[in-house]
C-alpha cells in the first residue's frame, strides 16, 4: 500500500520578491520552453495574477526583438 506524502506547494517567485522584467533575457528565459512558447503556471509556480504579467512581458521581449519569437 502506497502512502501518501503531501507535495509542498510552490511558492510564486514574484511574490517572494524576485521582479521579473523584459530586460532581463536570462530571467524570462526561466518562462519559455526550448520552443518558445511560454510555460504554465502548474511548471511557473507563478500565481495568477503574476502569470498574467510574466506573459505580458515575454510579449515585451518579443517585440523589442531581444528574444525571438520561436528557436
Amino acid at each position: 500500500m502506497k502512502e501518501f506524502y503531501p507535495r509542498k506547494k510552490k511558492i510564486c517567485q514574484m511574490c517572494a520578491g524576485k521582479p521579473v522584467d523584459y530586460k532581463d533575457v536570462p530571467i524570462i528565459n526561466k518562462y519559455i520552453n526550448e520552443k518558445g512558447k511560454i510555460l504554465p503556471r502548474r511548471m511557473t509556480g507563478a500565481c495568477a495574477k503574476h502569470q498574467r504579467y510574466i506573459a505580458e512581458q515575454i510579449k515585451r521581449a518579443r517585440q523589442m526583438a531581444l528574444i525571438s519569437f520561436t528557436k
